[in-house]
């Protein structure tokens, strides 16, 4: 058994942990040096044949090499590009490619730092396409419930009215942002190549024309300079996953909450059992997607505390990075997975809404008797907290109909009568959204 395999799909990973897995790191080492090979033929650096006698070698081992036996032997040197380029070399012997030919120019951060940023951009898209289609599925909740009334909540409490169209907008908002600002990050990963010390000497004078040609050979953003010790791409990078865990936390936790016994107002299309209550309705895909996210922030916290990295090449703080960044791209990409599932079927139950809106029997608009009465009774906020403490309906209380009659009363207690902007905040969020999307055509 794979790591991963029983608990990723649990956490919605199951996409991502083919794109995450030891093989893929492997591969994607051995990708980074067939094109670094193609790299150093363009510029003169090798010879042609050289170069797809490198690259054909290192896709026959991309699917022979055990990364069990590589990890091991990786051991005695920190890292396993060590033996790797070994193992290459060695193949390329056989077709008569001198060691001098294979891995020319590089070191082993090189291309790990290269093939992460391979497996981010790859594994980043996964994710991206995943928050797209949860907010997506928010933006129709949001166009179907656009004025659907619901209690507004502060501080666990009831407050004051909005819709369920309101609520819905606001977490597509979040989605749509955490999308946008991974993209950023996703697009400006760039190639790493600075040889032993950041200064491509063993290269000179065609060390920044074959990193140049690499990171184009690869699809990634070219670099300025070598970034061995500079971490602020794997910093924004981890920042930007930490934020979407937090957009999906956020709709998560609502989710689970309004799908209480209690409140009853959302349940998830496919809700999940136990074990050991028949009765169960569990909103486990919210469930699963905050289960994953609860994860991220430490690992976001271990990559920016490692942007601390002395001189030329880190000692630890650059190892610290490899299995964080991978985890936090499987369990925001999961998350994002989950909830975009559970968004996609969620059953909405307007009926409780408006129930749960009437359970305090009107007080939820006391402050709105408050303002009429003001205007006949200097004694009007006394008045309307005093019926509110005595548990008295306000469009039943004397002292309160002295002033007002039932029916304005009644009024003024309708939730659908102050809902404020819920439903043009609603339209501007998903005006926006169309804006947004024709001018990425």
């Amino acid at each position: 058994m794979t790591r991963g395999e029983l608990f990723d799909p649990v956490f919605g990973a199951e996409r991502l942990s083919p794109a995450l897995s030891d093989r893929a790191w492997l591969s994607a080492m051995l990708e980074v040096e067939g094109a670094l090979a193609h790299a150093a033929a363009d510029s003169g650096v090798i010879t042609a044949d050289q170069a797809v006698a490198i690259a054909s070698a290192a896709r026959d081992l991309s699917g022979t090499l055990d990364p069990a036996l590589l990890g091991v032997e990786g051991a005695a040197g920190g890292n396993p590009v060590i033996p790797l380029v070994r193992h290459l070399r060695a193949a390329c012997a056989r077709a008569g490619v001198p060691d001098s030919a294979v891995h020319t120019g590089a070191t082993s951060q090189d291309v790990i730092d290269t093939a992460l940023m391979l497996l981010a951009l790859r594994a980043g898209a996964v994710v991206a396409d995943y928050l797209s289609a949860a907010a997506d599925a928010a933006a129709d909740l949001a166009a179907r419930y656009r004025d659907t009334p619901m209690a507004g909540r502060t501080l666990g409490q009831q407050a004051l009215p909005t819709t369920f169209g309101a609520l819905a907008a606001g977490w597509c908002a979040g989605l749509d942002r955490a999308h946008q600002v991974l993209g950023r990050a996703l697009v400006a990963l760039p190639v790493q190549f600075g040889g032993a010390a950041g200064t491509l000497a063993a290269l000179y004078p065609h060390g920044l024309d074959v990193a140049d040609r690499l990171a184009d050979e690869l699809g990634l953003a070219r670099q300025t300079v070598p970034w061995h010790t500079d971490r602020m791409r794997i910093g924004e990078l981890a920042a930007a996953l930490g934020v979407a865990a937090g957009a999906i936390s956020k709709v998560a936790t609502d989710i689970m909450v309004m799908a209480a016994t209690e409140v009853d107002e959302v349940a998830e299309e496919s809700p999940g059992g136990s074990s050991a209550m028949p009765h169960k309705r569990n909103p486990v895909a919210a469930v699963t997607a905050r289960g994953a996210t609860l994860r991220v922030p430490g690992l976001v916290s271990t990559v920016l505390g490692a942007m601390a990295q002395e001189f030329q090449r880190a000692a630890g703080a650059w190892h610290a990075e490899w299995e964080t960044v991978t985890d936090l791209l499987r369990l925001t990409g999961g998350a994002a997975h989950r909830i975009a599932a559970s968004l996609g079927g969620l059953q909405v139950n307007a009926t409780a809404m408006r129930d749960n809106l009437d359970a305090t029997g009107g007080m939820l608009l006391a402050e709105r008797v408050t303002g009429a009465l003001a205007a006949h009774t200097d004694s009007a906020r006394d008045l309307v907290t005093a019926a509110c403490a005595a548990g008295r309906s306000l469009d039943s209380d004397p002292s309160i109909l002295a002033h007002l009659d039932a029916d304005t009363v009644r009024e003024l207690l309708d939730p659908a009568r102050y809902l404020g902007h819920a439903g043009d905040l609603v339209d501007r969020v998903l005006a926006s959204r169309s804006t947004t999307k024709e001018s990425s055509r």
